[in-house]
């Protein structure tokens, strides 16, 4: 059933069916795979595996968040708890929104999803796997199974604002890991373009400014301008939820506090 709906949590396609965007006649729900809702830890405890299938609610505390602090931080920030405990990061890949709150945090980690069908299983890289707003490369015959993400040896933080506190789509949003064994940082950038970018230019300039492998305090007119670098990247617009100028004010700062709290002046 090539037009069938692929259902996790629901979450995402209810809302579409909600405002009559989407009429699904045919629906394929994943909740009773119970391979997709476990998650481990490799033998050399260097990357973890999280199934498609597993919700926000265990990505909050826990071993999961102890390895990945980022993707709990940003776990938190999903809806209500009801929401998090349906929702997951498979549904946030087939959906592939730029406003999904799991989606900087895999591109701040070069995660690689994974993908099988009835005759093949395909890793993807999360750089090539969204190709634009709610696109990405995932076949008719292919679900998504899981996402790969390294265990880092640095400091990593996720952000967001929105038009208010809690339960809010994101205007705009931002996730920093520090890679302490190779001294480079990887930022990452939610709701202010087609695709979440990565910030290629700032971390490549904070890199030449400052030491990312050691524990140094970082120089607050280092991180501005790492910060303004970062905003120049983004691609925001005008929308319901924000202006273009408001969404690169807040990258500005987003990625100065981030870059502040993984280099703090204690």
């Amino acid at each position: 059933m090539p037009d069938a709906h692929i259902v996790a949590g629901g979450t995402d396609l209810m809302v579409e069916v909600n405002f009559n965007r989407r009429k699904p006649t045919d629906v394929i729900a994943l909740k009773g795979v119970s391979e997709l809702g476990t998650w481990a830890v490799s033998a050399d405890g260097n990357f973890v595996t999280i199934g498609a299938g597993v919700p926000y609610c265990k990505m909050e505390s826990g071993e999961i968040a102890a390895l990945l602090p980022a993707l709990a931080q940003a776990a938190r920030t999903v809806g209500s708890p009801q929401i998090r405990a349906a929702g997951t990061l498979g549904g946030n890949l087939g959906t592939c929104s730029p406003a999904g709150d799991g989606l900087p945090v895999l591109f701040a980690l070069d995660a690689v999803v994974h993908l099988r069908s009835a005759s093949n299983n395909r890793d993807v890289p999360i750089h090539d796997f969204m190709v634009g707003v709610k696109r990405n490369v995932r076949n008719v015959d292919e679900i998504i199974t899981g996402v790969t993400m390294p265990v880092r040896s640095g400091w990593q933080g996720y952000s967001k604002v929105g038009v208010r506190n809690a339960m809010v789509i994101s205007t705009a949003s931002a996730c920093l890991s520090i890679d302490k064994t190779n001294g480079s940082a990887h930022l990452a950038l939610g709701s202010v373009g087609p695709t979440i970018i990565r910030c290629r230019q700032a971390e490549a300039w904070v890199a030449l400014h400052h030491d990312l492998s050691s524990s140094t305090p970082i120089a607050p007119e280092v991180a501005k301008e790492f910060g303004e670098i970062a905003a120049s990247e983004a691609r925001p617009i005008d929308d319901h939820r924000s202006t273009a100028q408001y969404r690169r004010h807040a990258i500005s700062t987003m990625s100065r506090r981030l870059m502040l709290r993984a280099f703090p002046n204690e």
